[in-house]
């Protein structure tokens, strides 16, 4: 059974407008640590809406973890926690107060040992008393986290969880929903940090005006559409420009290459030519240029 099933679905908003998302078609499988990639406008939010009950599609089906999100939408928003992207919350309440209203609106009861634990991952065990409005916006958007996951939801989407927060929130997030992630929880993150969707996602979808642009293994979409990137530092860049190379600050010279063993002929050329190299770097394939050479070629 797979966690999200999303079946040709269409939204349009307006009759008069043109369609958020475009007959869209996705399979996520329980267990999987899954990116959803996009500009601002190309559906994200909008997809997000239709799986968390928000909003109806205008066409097609979605389910998750096998329930309808129109025709089950009280088992299907059970089994789904959602992080949104906007810091949405209730200012007179504590942050351990919040917590416990949020899983009673699944009526999940008796649940301190998982508020504790949610708590302290996330570094709020000493905020628990605290006031929403007392929080720092990085406190708040733990908590945020922290609520999506408050009624232990298989499923959790993540809509830019990292937005404008500081490394150390990054890191303890992460680890702990790596740590959620073993334990069999599916993942669904939305990020404009590429690296961050790089280096989590096992598979990634890229959605463009509505459509789905492109859908692999991170793996793939790496060494499908990027190279590695060589970077030279020459006394005269202008020189190696003919050999391919496009010229960057302070005389660094890039060069696309499709594999490591490209290196060395590349560098007997310079040396053919009387070009003294002065530094040199290596960069792995980043999905960064992968986004957008598909947003590109989309």
């Amino acid at each position: 059974m797979s966690a999200i099933s999303v079946r040709q679905v269409s939204k349009r908003y307006d009759p008069q407008s043109t369609d958020a998302l475009r007959d869209v078609s996705l399979e996520i499988a329980e267990g999987e640590f899954f990116g959803l990639l996009g500009p601002n406008g190309a559906g994200k939010t909008t997809l997000i809406s239709v799986l968390a009950g928000l909003t109806r599609p205008s066409a097609g089906s979605a389910s998750v973890m096998g329930y309808d999100v129109v025709r089950d939408y009280r088992q299907a928003r059970l089994s789904l926690g959602v992080v949104p992207q906007e810091l949405v919350f209730d200012p007179f309440f504590t942050v351990r107060e919040l917590l416990r209203i949020q899983a009673g609106y699944y009526g999940v009861r008796n649940n301190e040992d998982w508020i504790d634990e949610i708590l302290t991952r996330l570094g709020l065990a000493d905020k628990a008393n605290a006031n929403m409005r007392a929080l720092s916006g990085g406190m708040k958007r733990r908590v945020l986290v922290a609520q999506a996951l408050a009624h232990r939801p298989p499923v959790i989407i993540l809509d830019e969880p990292t937005a404008g927060v500081d490394v150390e929130l990054r890191q303890g997030l992460w680890e702990f929903i790596g740590h959620l992630n073993q334990r069999g929880h599916t993942i669904v993150l939305t990020t404009h940090y590429l690296e961050e969707a790089q280096a989590l996602c096992g598979r990634i979808a890229m959605l463009k005006q509505g459509q789905i642009v492109a859908l692999d293994t991170t793996h793939n979409l790496l060494h499908r559409f990027a190279s590695h990137c060589l970077r030279v530092r020459l006394e005269r860049p202008e020189a190696a420009l003919a050999l391919g190379g496009e010229a960057g600050a302070d005389g660094w010279v890039e060069f696309a290459l499709e594999h490591c063993a490209d290196v060395e002929p590349l560098l007997a050329r310079l040396r053919a030519h009387d070009v003294p190299v002065q530094d040199i770097e290596l960069g792995a394939p980043e999905l960064e240029h992968v986004f957008r050479e598909i947003m590109h070629r989309a």
